[in-house]
């Protein structure tokens, strides 16, 4: 029996195309609506900002990149710490600069050509960074799962720690023992499942009764989110701007791993400089509604691949169920319940997986450690990285320059790879181009 492959620019017929469209909101479901709830975000802006943004690249990009474009992980620590130390429009005002900064690379991509890019970030500075994006969560998601109010200042209790034990368990088991469409949702079913045995518990035993209904029901039934005005200062955008460096490079990943499994060359058509753009403008776009950074998602790609579909107007579909999705408010208000200890439940196993894909990018590499400029990059930036070493000086009596943790980290690994070049482990386009048959 053939398998019915659908094409980027094919149609599919609308009793199809919405199941099909379905496929993808709940894969990205999940991702999309944690980023905010671990960032202080509103989850229905979120999924306003991933489908209005997906739609957005679509347009940008010429209808050609099958792509949706959910909330970034990876700017999880900028988010909260910014958000911590100026407020949320400074976030959101950083999170312009980054949309505008992608632009300003995709710019010079479509002139220069990606060489410069994989001399400044190679393989063992990114995939190290990544890891140290990973890492530096973990206490996040520990507090989160076993501290009552979630913070690190909070009682210990095991009634949340068996909460966010049931999550992980089931969300990791579903990533595991099962196969096709369910292994590529474990996040939405682990969290469902989790919010279930909250539900029993505080039955059964009312002093750990988590979820209140009661802003379900105050909520009105439709509403627009509301725009907001991004406050722009220095550090935060130069934060920003510095994270955005390795998620650029995240980027030229799913573009590359979305044609492996296309079979077409988005990197050329309709190139890297497009794409870049696309992204940009979401990002951009998303913050001006308070919404979190966007980023290509790969829940997508592995729908992609294990359905054969590939048509953009599946992917614009699931774009506008997302958004139809945030204009219920009663809906958003029921996202907002879901209790801090099933956040952090997913959340231990989240973080760990964007750890283990930094891992991943310097095996698949071929990074050689015995190489010494690799080992010494790479242990610098873990230290800087994960030990939260701070660069701190006043640019004037007013305006004070702050770099920490992550970003100081990724400036580090690059001013050590540019002074002290390994020469080895680049990514392998050979590779690439016989796969595609160039």
């Amino acid at each position: 029996m053939s398998i019915e492959v659908l094409g980027t620019q094919d149609k599919p017929p609308l009793g199809k195309w919405i199941p099909l469209s379905l496929q993808h909101v709940f894969a990205m479901f999940g991702a999309t609506i944690l980023v905010p709830l671990l960032t202080g975000l509103d989850p229905s802006t979120a999924l306003f900002t991933a489908g209005t943004g997906t739609l957005i690249f679509i347009l940008l990009t010429g209808a050609k990149v099958p792509a949706f474009l959910g909330s970034s992980f990876a700017f999880i620590p900028v988010l909260q710490a910014v958000g911590a130390a100026y407020g949320i429009p400074y976030a959101m005002g950083g999170a312009v600069a980054a949309g505008i900064f992608y632009c300003i690379v995709g710019f010079i991509i479509r002139f220069t050509g990606k060489n410069w890019i994989d001399k400044a970030l190679p393989p063992v500075v990114i995939g190290s960074v990544i890891v140290v994006i990973g890492l530096s969560l973990a206490p996040t998601a520990m507090n989160m799962a076993m501290k009552v109010g979630g913070g690190a200042d909070g009682e210990y209790s095991i009634a949340l720690l068996s909460i966010a034990a049931v999550t992980l368990g089931v969300t990791v088991a579903v990533s595991i023992l099962l196969k096709g469409f369910f292994s590529i949702i474990p996040i939405l079913v682990g969290m469902i499942s989790g919010y279930l045995f909250t539900l029993v518990m505080g039955f059964f035993f009312p002093a750990y009764c988590l979820i209140d209904f009661q802003v379900v029901k105050d909520a009105p039934w439709f509403g627009i989110p509301a725009f907001s005005v991004p406050k722009f200062s220095l550090v935060p955008i130069l934060t920003f701007m510095v994270f955005s460096l390795a998620t650029i490079c995240e980027h030229l990943g799913d573009i590359l791993v979305t044609s492996k499994v296309v079979g077409e060359n988005f990197y050329k058509k309709p190139g890297l400089h497009r794409t870049l753009a696309g992204d940009g403008f979401a990002t951009v776009w998303a913050a001006f509604w308070g919404g979190p950074p966007n980023t290509t998602y790969g829940e997508n790609i592995g729908v992609m691949a294990i359905t054969h579909v590939y048509s953009v107007w599946v992917m614009g579909g699931a774009a506008v169920i997302a958004v139809i999705l945030s204009l219920f408010q009663k809906f958003g208000a029921l996202i907002r319940t879901i209790p801090t200890p099933v956040m952090g439940g997913i959340a231990m196993l989240l973080f760990g997986i964007i750890a283990s894909s930094g891992f991943r990018t310097i095996v698949e590499s071929g990074i050689n450690y015995k190489n010494k400029q690799n080992l010494t990059i790479t242990s610098v930036i873990l230290v800087i990285g994960i030990g939260g070493g701070q660069l701190a000086f006043n640019i004037t009596q007013d305006i004070r320059f702050q770099l920490s943790g992550v970003a100081l980290a990724t400036v580090v690994g690059i001013i050590l790879n540019l002074i002290f070049p390994p020469g080895k482990g680049t990514i392998k386009d050979k590779m690439w181009e016989v796969e595609l048959g160039e």
